[in-house]
């Protein structure tokens, strides 16, 4: 097995692995915990179901992360990207719709792992990605604001603008000692996390506020009056009642939970990297997020990922391998077994409070006001993802953004490449090469600059066509070519089969080794007079008598 396969828990424990290792994992595992346990049962509510189902995700998806997958300190659990698009399978195909569609985003990540999708992944435009995080983050926000004020809503549309409205009637529903609750909440925290950053500020809010409501019997509602059946265990793994029609409508969402999985995973993966000085392994990761999803899936959980707040927790808290992430989980369990009765005592507000500093930190202010600053493409991309996501959907608001930003970039290579003509004896194209020499009569040379892929296809034809003249030999320099996809390839044959019908020869020169397989097997070395290495052999062939012969019957021999 290639070591880009092998799980970074294995790598390290071969290495050696000592008590004092164990000892800092530990500690980083705990402090883990202690801010995840407020997050998974957030996180779960605002998707749409209970607080357990976020607490089993972070243990059994958590587990596994850490023991298969490629970065030393990696969390994974559940994130606010999913809360989208997991309230949204939700609200279209039932809980068993969305067990369907974790499970087949896992199948999906583990092929993308093997399938090596993960260096791909990495050219997402930062335009894209901010654009939907910000997205999330206000329909995260705007899904808490009902508890956040103790707004006595019900049937609360999915919409962002239908929630709005929603609001907007029932405002005189307003609880004074919910909505005076959760202020001083979200104010606490945030007074904590910039003048006590040690303490936890999320499990201090929630042990608090709920020892003050239950203490004083204050009318605010709990998580135990919202879902009164909460389990204290780890449910049996189970599989729902499966359907071809059912698996054919939760496809679309799978691949969008696995990219978003991915995307996020590997995000988090590199700003650990930054902070510790490692490297990870992009494809034993999404291997590990996709077994880590099909095991959630199982056990009735939601979706997860590499989580880049408490990833970095881990870091800071002196997490040093994947042992520090298999332990988190098992300090959650050991929660959920020992404590979990007491979950329902949690106030909604409290838990609303923590989202809204959620759906801050995921809203990236700042690098959204720099991207406004960026050109004219860059902020397109950034404000379209931003209002699909919040208007219409994540699913449409990723496919827009990514289609626009490889429309955009093949335009600017468009742009970029050209047809110039080049003068040997005058150096016209501004080379270093000491070559001046005159040219052979009837003999023209130019210079192809650039990719030559799809998007300049026809431009390169059109300007080739337009040269006007009907030289006897015409040498096309491609040296500054990078790459030639199909289509290049078929612009460059119909060219050169339109110059001989002009009784023009053709002969490249300065081909590279990847561009001389795309143009062979194409068959377009099969038609040219000539390929050569260098200008100067190129001019050399033109004085000999071969450049007389047709050549489009036989593959030309490549000249040293």
């Amino acid at each position: 097995m290639s070591d880009a396969f092998v799980p970074k828990l294995l790598t390290l424990l071969q290495a050696g692995y000592s008590l004092a290792d164990l000892r800092k994992d530990a500690v980083a595992g705990l402090t883990v915990a202690i801010v995840a346990l407020p997050l998974a049962m957030a996180l779960s509510i605002a998707s749409g179901a209970s607080p357990e189902k976020g607490l089993i995700t972070a243990i059994i998806a958590g587990f596994l992360i850490s023991a298969l997958g490629g970065s030393r300190v990696q969390i994974g659990g559940p994130t606010g990207a999913f809360v989208v698009v997991v309230s949204g399978v939700i609200a279209r195909h039932g809980f068993d719709g969305l067990i369907m569609a974790t499970f087949l985003a896992g199948l999906i990540l583990i092929i993308a792992g093997y399938a090596g999708v993960g260096k791909l992944l990495r050219y997402i435009p930062m335009p894209v990605i901010t654009g939907f995080t910000a997205g999330i983050a206000v329909i995260i926000a705007s899904s808490q604001v009902g508890d956040f004020l103790g707004l006595a809503t019900a049937g609360v549309p999915a919409d962002f603008l239908g929630k709005w409205s929603n609001y907007a009637g029932v405002l005189n529903s307003l609880q004074w000692q919910t909505t005076l609750l959760a202020i001083s909440s979200f104010g606490t925290i945030l007074l904590l996390r910039r003048f006590a950053p040690q303490i936890p500020g999320y499990l201090l809010i929630i042990v608090v506020a709920s020892a003050v409501v239950w203490y004083f019997n204050l009318p605010i509602a709990t998580v135990g009056e919202r879902f009164p059946q909460l389990p204290t265990a780890l449910p049996a793994p189970h599989w729902p009642d499966v359907s071809l029609v059912k698996l054919r409508e939760v496809l679309p969402s799978a691949f969008t939970i696995a990219f978003l999985a991915g995307i996020e995973a590997l995000l988090s993966a590199v700003v650990a990297d930054g902070m510790t000085g490692y490297r990870h392994r992009p494809g034993q990761e999404l291997v590990a997020q996709g077994w880590a999803n099909c095991a959630s899936a199982l056990f009735g959980g939601l979706p997860a990922t590499g989580a880049i707040a408490r990833t970095a927790t881990n870091v800071r808290a002196g997490g040093k391998t994947p042992v520090a992430g298999i332990l988190h989980a098992v300090f959650l369990l050991a929660m959920l077994l020992l404590a979990g009765s007491l979950i329902k005592l949690v106030p909604m507000a409290v838990l609303a409070a923590i989202l809204m500093i959620v759906a801050w930190g995921m809203s990236e202010v700042e690098r959204f006001r720099g991207l406004l600053r960026m050109p004219g493409g860059d902020r397109l991309l950034l404000l379209l993802t931003f209002a699909l996501t919040v208007l219409v959907d994540l699913t449409v608001a990723i496919a827009v953004g990514v289609t626009l930003a490889s429309l955009l970039f093949m335009a600017n290579m468009s742009e970029a490449a050209s047809v110039s003509q080049d003068d040997p004896a005058t150096g016209s194209t501004g080379d270093d090469e000491s070559q001046r020499t005159e040219l052979p009569k009837g003999v023209e040379v130019f210079r192809f600059d650039g990719p030559m892929f799809f998007g300049v296809a026809n431009e390169m034809l059109d300007t080739l066509q337009r040269i006007g003249r009907h030289p006897s030999v015409i040498i096309l320099r491609m040296g500054r070519v990078p790459y030639i996809d199909s289509t290049g390839a078929n612009a460059l044959q119909q060219f050169i089969l339109q110059a001989e019908r002009s009784g023009t020869k053709v002969v490249l020169c300065e081909l590279n080794e990847a561009s001389e397989n795309i143009l062979r097997a194409s068959g377009v070395m099969g038609i040219v007079a000539a390929a050569t290495h260098s200008l100067a052999t190129a001019i050399q062939h033109c004085t000999t008598p071969t450049n007389h012969q047709n050549s489009s019957d036989a593959k030309p021999p490549r000249t040293p």
